[in-house]
């Protein structure tokens, strides 16, 4: 499947981007234009709403079931018993949750922090649970995922915690509690480990669509499925029941961040793999075939090195130029970028792929 690298290199360069300070610097450059009401929409939204930015994130998580499904798949048919798969899985979940709690780890003064937020350590759970219910029929599935996200509402709504009894307020809620239990901290930005409860729904989810387009190319249900989930989620924020919040993974937020996820790869499959418009996707593709490298390397050696590394030599070639500060700062992220790139496509020609 072609679209699958496809949507998977599209996330990494929208992530890569991000990690090298141009949405800040264009934010910072569009003042109050129309411009700016774009270039919002590649931050999170503070709480209660969705911006684009808020389905990153969850298309991570979702693409990331559908390879497994292709995975498994492909395992069953060489021979492969559940036992097999399930070790080559739990190893996987393993080294996913190092690499997510290292990305964490040292902080920039030097320090070391133990944190469950990163998308690392989310995904080593949420792919464990795929897994554990990927033989299990379709509607079996399903009720899985209802039953999630009804776990997170009882959660939220119903512990009663002092201090804590606020389901949908920041600082206030059953996963700041939580947080304090696992790491004696709380998230300045109201982030939440337990949020890789209801997001395994999102990687359930995209292998339920993996097996599927193996089976047939037709992408009706998934069609039908998004729209669902979709409606269902916005519903929820409309009617008061439960607010849209991607900092907490709400039920609604899920719902709708999935439904998102199902409309977009149903489009992006009918366009390349169905409609086979493949011309011009090597740009993305290249870095979808390694994507696990480029996500910890501007991750971890990006931002604390790389980064700082290049702008020193771009902004002292264009302190020549007398270059405004604001065009420094953009080609100084597009040379960042640019380099990362290229890694990418270094790998991608010597036909290594580093995957877990």
């Amino acid at each position: 499947m072609v679209s699958l690298d496809f949507m998977r290199g599209l996330i990494m360069v929208f992530l890569a981007l991000e990690s090298t300070g141009l949405y800040e610097h264009l934010d910072k450059m569009s003042g109050s234009s129309l411009f700016n009401s774009f270039i919002q929409q590649f931050f999170h939204h503070p709480w209660n709403g969705l911006h684009f930015w808020d389905l990153i994130q969850p298309g991570f998580m979702f693409i990331a079931g559908t390879a497994m499904a292709l995975s498994l798949e492909k395992q069953y048919k060489q021979g492969a018993s559940w036992n097999q798969s399930f070790i080559k899985v739990l190893k996987r979940s393993l080294l996913l949750f190092f690499w997510g709690v290292l990305d964490y780890a040292v902080k920039r003064d030097g320090s070391l922090s133990f944190e469950l937020w990163d998308v690392l350590t989310q995904l080593s759970f949420t792919t464990l649970v795929t897994f554990l219910v990927f033989r299990w029929s379709y509607f079996r599935q399903i009720i899985t995922c209802i039953s999630l996200l009804l776990l997170t509402e009882y959660l939220y709504r119903l512990t009663n915690i002092p201090g804590f009894n606020q389901p949908f307020v920041d600082q206030h809620n059953f996963g700041n509690y939580t947080d304090l239990l696992l790491m004696n901290k709380i998230n300045k930005g109201g982030w939440v480990a337990i949020n890789c409860i209801p997001t395994a729904v999102h990687t359930i989810a995209g292998a339920m669509v993996g097996k599927i387009l193996l089976q047939t190319r037709k992408i009706k249900w998934i069609v039908i499925w998004g729209s669902i989930t979709l409606i269902t989620g916005y519903l929820l924020n409309i009617i008061h029941l439960t607010p849209i919040i991607k900092r907490i993974a709400t039920s609604s937020f899920t719902l709708a961040s999935l439904g998102w996820c199902l409309l977009a790869y149903a489009f992006i499959y009918w366009w390349i793999d169905i409609k086979e418009h493949k011309k011009y996707l090597s740009f993305f593709t290249i870095v979808g075939m390694n994507s696990l490298f480029i996500y910890l390397f501007f991750e971890i050696v990006g931002s604390r090195w790389f980064n700082n590394y290049v702008g020193d030599i771009t902004n002292g070639l264009m302190g020549f130029m007398a270059t405004p500060e604001n065009i420094k700062l953009i080609i100084t992220s597009l040379a960042i970028f640019a380099l990362e790139w290229y890694m990418c496509y270094f790998l991608y020609k010597k036909k290594v792929f580093i995957k877990l």
